[in-house]
């Protein structure tokens, strides 16, 4: 009886047949079920999976259509005053608007009322949208620029580099923002006005509006210390991979190392952290405007319109609601947003 093919679990010697070539369902038992993607294609499919993310993103669409497209169709402007319709409430007409009514002229409602001088709630409600909105996008910009290029520095070169930078990043930490932007507010306030009125080429700090382009400077100079902390870790965790010491070997530039490879595979952890950005950015703004050194007059935010609101709360308290309930809005849909990017995008969080 032959004994060549009969196994021997404690023999030294090789089995051949362990060797020969794998048959279809062998090949197909090791065929992996999951189809391999990409990091971005994966983090889209995952965020399309959260309802409240979604629901959220579509309510912002739908902000910003209301803020930025509906206004060009409305027949009233933001500062347009109209005699007579001072103090209606939502979906009334004045004495005047009745006449032109009963004349078989077509008036188009006042959906949310007037306010004390006759401008329409619903077009000023638009542009203060429209301000706000504006204000988170563009602060965030910049604090992502800011944060993620002071961050990288410090992460990459550490040492006494990364010492000196993030001391000065403690020392913003530790002053009191109210107080600094407020500061700052009134300081910048004389100093581009006198810039957009006496220099050639700044007039358009006149049209922009001195008051958002203090905003925006006092965000990069103070909102920024964030972001950095959070891309200097990120860093400090990618510079000893394998294709760091590569490039190096290569004789990339540092900036080309910074840019090319290490903020790029920082990009999840920074879209998260730019979209959680915009709600405080909003707030803060809306909060200034509210205290009276925001957004100035005529040009509306949400919260100068919730500061007006508030000498008549007890007889048009809607005017107060209104402002309000786009505020909760717009910071709720936001953070929803940033958390569902978070769940997403975040590797650590993966199933």
């Amino acid at each position: 009886m032959s004994h060549e093919h009969e196994k021997k679990p404690f023999s030294l010697h090789l089995d051949v047949s362990d060797f020969l070539p794998a048959d279809k369902e062998e090949k197909q038992s090791l065929v992996v079920m999951r189809e391999s993607v990409s990091f971005w294609r994966d983090g889209v499919r995952r965020f399309r999976k959260n309802k409240i993310a979604m629901a959220s993103l579509i309510v912002i669409i739908l902000i910003f259509i209301f803020s930025f497209i509906l206004p060009s169709f409305y027949p009233y402007g933001y500062e347009q005053q109209i005699r007579g319709s001072e103090n209606l409430r939502p979906m009334q007409y004045s004495e005047a608007e009745l006449a032109r009514i009963e004349a078989g002229e077509k008036v188009f409602p006042h959906i949310l009322g007037t306010d004390n001088l006759g401008r329409d709630m619903t077009a000023r409600l638009m542009m203060g949208s429209r301000i706000s909105l504006l204000v988170g996008l563009v602060a965030s910009v910049l604090v992502l620029i800011i944060g993620s290029i002071y961050g990288a520095i410090a992460g990459y070169f550490g040492g006494k580099v990364d010492l000196i930078m993030m001391r000065i990043v403690d020392i913003i930490y530790t002053v009191p923002d109210i107080l600094i932007i407020i500061l700052l507010m009134v300081t910048l306030k004389y100093p581009l006005q006198d810039l957009a009125s006496n220099v050639p080429g700044f007039g358009w700090i006149s049209d922009i509006g001195i008051g958002l382009i203090s905003i925006f400077i006092v965000f990069s100079l103070l909102y920024w210390v964030g972001m950095a902390r959070i891309v200097r870790g990120q860093i400090l965790a990618l510079k000893e991979q394998e294709y760091v010491t590569a490039a190096r070997a290569l004789g990339a530039s540092h900036r080309r190392i910074i840019g090319k490879h290490l903020l790029t595979n920082c990009m999840g952890p920074l879209i998260v952290t730019t979209t959680l950005q915009i709600p405080s950015a909003i707030f803060t703004e809306s909060f200034l405007s509210f205290i009276g050194i925001g957004v100035q007059a005529p040009m509306p935010s949400l919260g100068s319109m919730a500061s007006n609101a508030i000498g008549g709360i007890s007889t048009y308290p809607y005017r107060l609601f209104e402002p309000a309930i786009m505020i909760s809005l717009i910071i709720l849909s936001f953070n929803l947003l940033g958390d569902g990017l978070r769940d997403a995008f975040d590797p650590k969080l993966k199933n």
